[in-house]
């Protein structure tokens, strides 16, 4: 009898069939676009969201949840931002018009700041000096006059140290004889006849102090009575804008500002004041409607305080949307420099969302029959996404409102992983 050999305890089995490998499943996350509007501030902004699978939850995925790029959800202030274009300057504009004849014998130069009490312009070497008010000089001051005019001069000349408060009623707008006295002492300083009397075209009356911005006639040249000597602005800085009347219902008095400077440092400012009359503007030969500039502030001499220009008449040109001017003043005016009519770029903060939950606008995720969602990294890299209703985005920052069930501050969020 033949007997077979026992297969070896150790010997290798025969091989199985191999089974088909599968690839490993992976969401799509595919990139729409998609436009969305702050709900608090009303200001149109793009985001770029993405729209998960169906599931709405999942274990760890081995690669792909460490090739994600995730960011925290967190607790903070939102703003929503108007970005506009502004111009930097100087308030105020002002034409300082002659009342003396003689000739020019000094005159300012442009860019020069004069003070109360100091010396304009002289005529025959005789000064005709500033002096604060709101009421430009049309006649000559003298005992027995009575108006705003004096007033003016009352509190110029305590300001200036020509006189007490005690001296001087300075509710009284009389000029009396302490007054009088008041004025010797001034035209003592300026090294002038002391005479009591100040004439018309001696003084000249404007609200504050004045930074020439031109000089119209020359040195030597007579001095024409009733004709502008030279314009000029305050020394306050401001910026203003040209806003787009269809926007004028976004933006207050108030509202806080961010300027960019032509060296592009940031700089804080807060709406002063919005127009509330719309003006157009245009583009081509000639004005298709009408336009027009007012200027605020007083003049010197008998010359007014404001001055305004306008044109209109037909035109071959396209005209310009409507526009409203913002007036913006500077919380630090010395960070600005010197430079005046220089462009500018402002962000008006037109609406703020204090101590929300926010994450970044990447992070919303488009879903089907509309609204959004946020994929959550969970324990062991499971994944959920949660709706979430959206508020305020905040353009700046990147950073988007939003509240829902789940969801709280410290959880991690995906986002799309940097290229």
């Amino acid at each position: 009898m033949t007997i077979k050999p026992a297969p070896e305890a150790n010997a290798a089995a025969p091989p199985m069939p191999a089974a088909p490998v599968r690839p490993a499943r992976r969401r799509r996350r595919v990139m729409v676009a998609a436009t969305s509007v702050a709900a608090a501030g009303g200001v149109s902004i793009g985001l770029v969201a993405a729209t998960a699978g169906s599931g709405q939850t999942g274990g760890p995925a081995a690669g792909h949840a460490a090739a994600a790029a995730t960011a925290p959800v967190t607790y903070r202030t939102l703003t929503s931002q108007q970005q506009v274009n502004g111009t930097l300057g100087y308030s105020g504009s002002y034409s300082i018009v002659n009342r003396a004849a003689g000739t020019l014998t000094a005159l300012p130069s442009p860019g020069q700041v004069v003070h109360q009490g100091q010396v304009l312009y002289r005529i025959d070497t005789s000064p005709v000096v500033l002096l604060y008010g709101s009421t430009p000089a049309y006649r000559a001051l003298t005992e027995g006059e009575s108006g705003p005019d004096v007033r003016n001069l009352k509190a110029d000349l305590v300001a200036l140290g020509d006189a007490t408060r005690a001296s001087l009623n300075l509710s009284s707008d009389y000029f009396g004889a302490a007054t009088a006295a008041a004025v010797k002492e001034l035209q003592e300083s300026l090294d002038v006849h002391r005479t009591g009397t100040l004439a018309l075209g001696q003084v000249v009356f404007i609200p504050g102090p004045i930074r020439v911005t031109a000089v119209t006639p020359t040195r030597g040249t007579l001095a024409q009575p009733g004709a502008a000597v030279l314009q000029g602005t305050s020394t306050s800085r401001e910026v203003t804008v040209s806003l787009d009347a269809a926007l004028q219902g976004d933006v207050k008095a108030g509202d806080q500002v961010t300027i960019t400077l032509p060296n592009q440092r940031t700089t804080q400012g807060t709406v002063a004041s919005v127009s509330k009359v719309a003006t157009t503007g245009s583009s081509g030969s000639s004005a298709g409607g009408s336009s027009s500039g007012s200027s605020s502030g007083s003049s010197s001499g008998s010359s007014s305080g404001s001055s305004s220009g306008s044109s209109s008449g037909s035109s071959s040109g396209s005209s310009q949307s409507a526009t409203v001017q913002v007036t913006i003043t500077l919380r630090d005016p010395a960070a600005t420099g010197t430079l005046d009519q220089a462009p500018v770029q402002v962000a008006i903060i037109t609406a703020t969302a204090p101590h929300v939950l926010t994450v970044p606008t990447t992070a919303l995720l488009a879903q089907p029959g509309g609204g959004y969602g946020v994929e959550v990294i969970g324990p062991k890299n499971s994944r959920k996404v949660l709706r979430v209703s959206v508020g305020l985005f905040d353009d700046a920052q990147g950073l988007v409102q939003v509240s829902g069930p789940g969801l709280h501050a410290g959880q991690q969020v995906v986002v799309p992983a940097a290229p």
